[in-house]
């Protein structure tokens, strides 16, 4: 007789979203003003950037639960190293707002961030006239502050962190910067620095900024991460007997693909807007549904929920037919081949999936069974994956290095004992 799923049932709030954490602590090293962040995110990733932020001269300070970051008004230390740790995200945007400032910068990472490419943020942001010096398109990275202009530029992916690095480069530029994407992708940037006060427009397909003085928000209160709620959400939708509710999560519409891909697979969903400081918030409700059925996710949706493409994959193998990811190429230079990751630990489950180019195939509904040890490869979504598939499964097994999963979501594995109980 199989083990029975371990059901997910109760109320949990996500930590604060990692996407616009990183930005109000980056934008604060060119804004003035002093703004008082509240449910600012507690992952590894936004502490490495909270790191740059102070190694930079920035100001912050901890008032209990709020995070106080005073604007550093383009005064950084001039030869900073900054160490990004993991994550991406402060390594690219500080690309493009140091670019601008005077001075020599080294920027580099951990072992995981070393191997990311970096070369396609360099190359535009040195048309710009900036100087740009990586290790064989990796980090370590050298920057010395440089005249820029604007220039018209078309990215050749979707990509919301090397649209950003422009748009922050844009901002110390002589002449308006204009970016193109092939797709949308995120726009916090886009809305963070209008409501910072940027000579910023945008429209469908590009975002154009010109040179122009930040001021920081007196407040901000960072919405639930998306991205974080998403594994729960998915695994409520998979698992029987399971209904959860993400309290205080954020709605912004770049950032919710994962419940436009779950809602056509059949998913039992319910979303409540609830506010619309900074962004769009509320509360998302997922239960349990024995009629998923498989469905194909467009190249030009990837961008939209490119770090939910694992727990995505896992809630494809319970639905019935082929399940397509097109595009999803960008996952194999994530903080490891995540393509890989997935098929194989997934593979190792009993899963049916497999890659085609630059496709993702999944072939459902499979039960799931459990082997003797599972790699999470130090990726924290793969992590997390994991563990939710295990739960699915009705058993357990060790998960080589399953703490990465702080990386994003410090509190996942005591939310998780939570939904479980």
């Amino acid at each position: 007789m199989s083990p029975a799923p371990r059901s997910l049932s109760g109320v949990f709030a996500p930590p604060g979203d990692k996407s616009i954490s990183h930005r109000v602590g980056l934008f604060s090293l060119l804004a003035g003003g002093t703004c008082r962040v509240e449910n600012y995110s507690p992952c590894a990733d936004c502490q490495s950037t909270l790191g740059a932020v102070t190694a930079l001269g920035g100001r912050l300070e901890r008032q209990g639960q709020v995070l106080v970051l005073t604007g550093a008004q383009g005064r950084l230390n001039p030869r900073a190293e900054v160490d990004c740790g993991n994550s991406g995200t402060t390594f690219r945007l500080l690309m493009g707002l140091l670019a601008g400032r005077p001075g020599a910068y080294r920027l580099d990472g951990d072992e995981s961030l070393r191997r990311r490419p970096m070369e396609r943020v360099a190359a535009p942001l040195r048309l710009m006239g900036a100087s740009v010096s990586t290790s064989e398109g990796r980090p370590p990275v050298t920057i010395s502050g440089s005249e820029l202009r604007g220039i018209d530029y078309a990215l050749p992916v979707a990509s919301a962190q090397l649209k950003s690095a422009l748009l922050l480069a844009g901002l110390q530029a002589v002449g308006p910067t204009t970016v193109h994407e092939p797709a949308p992708s995120r726009d916090h940037s886009e809305r963070l620095l209008a409501l910072c006060g940027a000579a910023i427009s945008r429209r469908e397909g590009w975002a154009k900024v010109e040179a122009s003085a930040l001021t920081l928000p007196a407040s901000l209160r960072v919405p639930g991460d998306a991205s974080s709620a998403a594994f729960f959400l998915c695994a409520a939708a998979i698992t029987p007997g399971s209904r959860v509710t993400a309290e205080g999560v954020l709605l912004n519409p770049t950032r919710t693909g994962f419940l436009t891909v779950l809602e056509r697979m059949g998913a039992r969903l319910g979303v409540t807007q609830q506010g619309q400081e900074p962004e769009e918030w509320g509360q998302v409700a997922a239960e349990f549904s024995s009629e998923l059925k498989a469905t194909e996710i467009a190249a030009a949706e990837v961008p939209l929920l490119v770090d939910e493409v694992p727990i995505l994959a896992l809630a494809a193998t319970q639905a019935r037919g082929t399940t397509v990811f097109h595009g999803v190429e960008e996952l194999r230079i994530k903080e490891t081949d995540r393509l890989a990751a997935i098929t194989s630990q997934l593979g190792a489950m009993g899963a049916k999936l497999w890659t085609e180019d630059d496709r993702l195939l999944v072939q459902g509904p499979t039960p799931l069974s459990v082997p003797e040890r599972l790699e999470s490869f130090g990726d924290h979504r793969i992590a997390m994956t994991l563990r939710l598939a295990l739960g699915l499964a009705g058993g357990d097994c060790a998960i080589n290095d399953e703490d990465c999963a702080a990386i994003s979501y410090p509190g996942f594995a005591a939310d998780l004992e939570k939904l479980w109980a």
